[in-house]
Order: C-alpha cells, then structure tokens, then sequence
C-alpha cells in the first residue's frame, strides 16, 4: 500500500491494526469512531455526553481511543492510528518515567482514566501498543474510514452514548460572534473553567471599561457643547467692526 503508513510496513502488523477519528459538530455534539482492520472491519460509534459541560475534540479522541482498547485482546499487540496530537500528548505523560502526572484538571479527566487502565491491563499482560501519528484527509485508508465513523456517530439517531456524567465544575456560557457574507450572527460556547474562560473575562472587563470610559468622555465633550461660546462678528458702512458673544443654551 502506497501511503505513509503502508510504506512503513504498518498494515502488516501481527496484531491488530485500528484507527480513530472524533466529530465536535457545530460545539454542540461530539461523536467518537473507529475501524478495526483485523476483526472483519470491525466500526464502532458511540456519542460522548457531558456536552453542557463544553465540547471539544479532546474528550471524542480520547473516548475513540477507549473503544479501540476495548475491542482488543489484552494479549494482542496493536497499531493505534491518530490524528490528534492531544491525544498523543495526553498519553505520553503516562508513559515512562519522570515526574509525576496528575488527572487533576486534565481534559476529559474520566475517559483517560479508563485508558490508562485499559493500557495498564496491556502492559501487564505483554503486549506493545504503538500509538503512530497520521495525517488527516491525505487518503490514509484506516483513518478516512474512521472519519467516517465519527459523522455517524454524531448523526446517528440510534448510537449510544457514554461518559455523560456531570462533574461539581461551574459550566461558563458566551456568545462568539460569527461573520459571513457580511452579517453577524452570534453563537453561544460553554465550557468550564480553562485559561481559555479566564482569557475571556479578562477580554470583557477591559472591553466594559473601554465602554465607560466612551460614555464619560461623550457626556463631558456634550456639557462643553452646552457652555461653548457662539462668536458673531458684523461690520458696518465704513468697515468697522463689532463682536457679539452669545452663549448656547
């Protein structure tokens, strides 16, 4: 097979061979899919819930990562293919040694956890997982399948859902303006609390401030408008002249 993957001998693991891919459709639902290569093509979907919560890619890769830990023998090697580079990130803190890693404040906290567990249950029973970064929408088999899978998942009426319990963390909801063909329309985003909320707020404080430091100056440049002073200057037959002043108001 003539694609990055194929090249590098990938397809002929002996072992399982899975891709992933994840749906966040319009910030509102969030769906998760894979592709077993070995077990006749094996598809699964599954919606992640908690979206009152705020969505984003990171909870449907991680929860794509699950289904493919599931649907493989603990005793099986297997090739993980992947998209994401979050998804990477978040699993190489827990691989190795150095310092200590926490599930305090991590992105989609309750779904890593099932995978480190998962992982875990694979390292003691000796088989390897590789986990290898593709590229997406370059014509990679495994990974355009499983996007595939993902649409499905958020689409679908009959998928099921999973990790859709909520957390005590306070939900934050705002509008983001959207332009397009010259009209602004505005959409609300949720999410708890992240630099990103914290960025936000500090946006809307300094953007009110900016406001009333406008209605100051305009309330001060009216009252000058009202005290200001009217000059009239008129000549007479001989070109001399006089000056009138009169106040506004």
């Amino acid at each position: 097979m003539g694609t990055e993957i194929g090249r590098l001998g990938g397809y002929g693991l002996r072992g399982t061979v899975a891709a992933d891919d994840a749906s966040n459709q319009k910030g509102e639902k969030m769906g998760a899919g894979y592709v077993n290569l070995r077990k006749q093509r094996k598809r699964q979907q599954r919606k992640v819930g908690r979206e009152e919560e705020g969505s984003s890619l990171n909870r449907p890769e991680l929860a794509a990562f699950v289904l493919a830990l599931r649907g493989t023998p603990v005793t099986k090697p297997m090739l993980y293919l992947c998209d994401n580079q979050a998804l990477l990130k978040a699993v190489k803190r827990w691989v190795g040694e150095g310092r200590k890693a926490t599930l305090v404040g991590a992105p989609g906290a309750d779904i890593l956890l099932e995978a480190i567990e998962e992982l875990r249950k694979r390292k003691t029973a000796g088989a390897a997982t590789f986990l290898v970064e593709v590229k997406a929408h370059r014509g990679e088999p495994a990974n355009e399948e499983a996007d595939i899978q993902a649409d499905k998942a958020t689409s679908g009426k009959d998928v099921p859902a999973e990790w859709h319990d909520r957390t005590n963390q306070a939900a934050f909801t705002w509008q983001e303006p959207r332009r397009k063909r010259g009209t602004v329309s505005y959409e609300d985003q949720k999410s708890t609390w992240n630099s990103g909320v914290r960025k936000l707020i500090r946006r809307g404080s300094a953007e009110e401030e900016v406001r009333k430091h406008q209605d100051r100056v305009t309330g001060a440049w009216k009252q000058i408008s009202k005290q200001r002073r009217r000059v009239d200057v008129s000549y007479d037959e001989y070109g001399n002249g006089s000056t009138a002043w009169y106040k506004d108001g």
